[in-house]
């Protein structure tokens, strides 16, 4: 008969080590884990020591072989890129991985890393060690061509074939508050314009894209081929975008064709530009309709202007009837009229000609609101003027009035203007901006901005600190006393003593 004796515990063999006879359990190499330590390194083939590269313009870091990727410290992205750099991690099985904190600004990068492999037949060995990474800086492909500054793959030719460039310093503006020239790798004034470069054809493309979508304006699209590979059947091309704007300006007179004036609502064909926007906006001072021309309609039947700033004259209003609303003529299909503007029959004399003559010119304007007996206005002698235009030529004699009255005018002191002018406006090219300054259309530019709100909205304006009155320093740092904005420094303005009366536009 047998007999079961409990409480008897298996107990696991027990062997000694073959290098320092310490019992431990039997395993393929017979040896402890120290001993495998001493005699086997399976850390051997993987460095401990590398270098990254980062380059300081974008700063993002190298990931062999040519791409560069934006990571942060100690972020997943930058330990992918280390670990990329590592030869040697195949062989071993990666356990875990991690940052060991560094000065930020040491250049240098620990990686603590914990693999296991298999040795001597079996026995698995894990061991953990830390990469130091050397932070070499090394400028990127597109960070060296901003830098050379004349290597380029798109071009983007900004022209204005006209004589007023009023149109083209509001782009400039746009261009300036959207940010539409970031990628650019450098900007060149040439005559009539400007020159984009780009790295790349989608930058080139995009602005393109956003001068379409702020101003009416045409592009034609051509590439030049610079090198072709046979072997891999690729192409190297350099593009080039030629954009043209709308040939007007802000208060510039037009003769529209008669299909024009037609599909406008009947519009009178002699219009003055108020607006130039993604559309140009017209008034006739004959009836005050208003109209919006798109950049589709314009460059089907374009139209150019008769009378640029440069030719305003200045006028003496001497009386100024008010029409009523019987009075103004209607007809079915009219197009919208302006009730920002009010239409009047005005007598003016040339203010060269005050006190020689007593032969008043009539005129109808749509100024009827603003103007007064004894005012100042500019307009354009269109009854004295040699117009080379085959629209023009074809109208009735009298369906042109002698003068369209533009605006209001307060001053011909311009040099006081400017010094009162107590904010100013950045510029794309410092080259450029010498040039501007220098020109009488950019000086109705700025004037323009402070006479209308509307047009100011699109427009970035910085204040002048070189102009602005000194004040007590104590009082500049007083948060009780009012601030006053930039709009309410603008509205402040004044030509003169007087107030300055906006000439309010549909």
């Amino acid at each position: 008969m047998m007999e079961y004796i409990d409480g008897i515990e298996e107990t696991k063999p027990r062997i000694l080590c073959c290098q320092c006879g310490t019992v431990i359990e039997p395993n393929a190499a017979n040896m402890c884990v120290a001993c495998l330590r001493s005699r086997i390194d399976i850390t051997e083939g993987i460095p401990k020591q590398a270098i990254i590269h980062f380059c300081k313009g974008c700063e993002r870091y190298l990931k062999p072989p040519c791409e560069w990727v934006a990571c942060s410290l100690e972020s997943r992205e930058l330990l992918s890129v280390c670990l990329f750099k590592l030869k040697g991690l195949n062989r071993v099985r990666l356990v875990d991985a991690g940052f060991v904190w560094t000065e930020p600004h040491s250049k240098r990068i620990k990686v603590k890393l914990t693999v296991q492999g298999e040795v001597l037949g079996g026995a698995v060995l894990q061991q953990v060690f830390v990469v130091e990474f050397t932070v070499n800086s090394q400028m990127c492909e597109d960070c060296h061509h901003v830098e050379a500054q004349d290597y380029w793959r798109a071009l983007v030719q900004v022209r204005q074939k006209c004589d007023n460039k009023k149109t083209f310093f509001y782009l400039e503006q746009l261009i300036l508050k959207h940010k539409a020239h970031e990628q650019t790798l450098g900007i060149k004034p040439i005559h009539e314009g400007l020159n984009f470069h780009f790295n790349t054809e989608a930058h080139a493309r995009k602005l393109v894209d956003f001068l379409q979508a702020v101003l009416p304006c045409r592009y034609q699209q051509s590439k030049k081929l610079i090198s072709h590979d046979t072997h891999s059947n690729t192409y190297n091309y350099k593009f080039t975008y030629s954009v043209e704007l709308v040939p007007l300006s802000k208060d510039s007179v037009v003769c529209l064709p008669k299909k024009v004036s037609n599909n406008l609502g009947g519009i009178h064909q002699i219009c003055l530009v108020y607006r130039v926007t993604n559309s140009v906006h017209i008034i006739s001072p004959v009836s005050a309709q208003i109209a919006e021309v798109s950049a589709v309609a314009f460059w089907r039947n374009p139209f150019y202007s008769i009378c640029n700033p440069k030719q305003l004259t200045e006028y003496i209003v001497m009386d100024v009837e008010i029409m009523k609303n019987y009075d103004q003529k209607t007809f079915p299909g009219q197009g919208a009229i302006s009730q920002k503007h009010v239409l009047a029959d005005v007598w003016v004399v040339r203010a060269s000609d005050l006190g020689r003559t007593e032969n008043t010119v009539h005129t109808r304007s749509h100024l009827g609101h603003v103007l007064k007996p004894g005012d100042s206005v500019l307009g354009y002698a269109l009854g004295d003027s040699n117009v080379n235009d085959s629209n023009f030529e074809k109208l009735n004699p009298s369906q042109v009035p002698d003068v369209v009255l533009v605006k209001k005018y307060y001053g011909s002191n311009k040099s006081a203007r400017q010094q009162r002018r107590r904010w100013k406006l950045k510029h794309l090219n410092e080259e450029y901006s010498n040039f501007q300054k220098e020109t009488n259309d950019y000086i109705e530019f700025l004037d323009d901005l402070e006479e209308d709100r509307e047009y100011r909205q699109n427009i970035n304006i910085f204040k002048d600190t070189s102009k602005l009155i000194p004040v007590d320093t104590d009082e500049i740092d007083d948060p009780t006393l009012p601030q006053i904005t930039l709009e309410e420094m603008l509205d402040e303005m004044t030509i003169e003593e007087v107030e300055m009366k906006e000439i309010p536009e549909s």
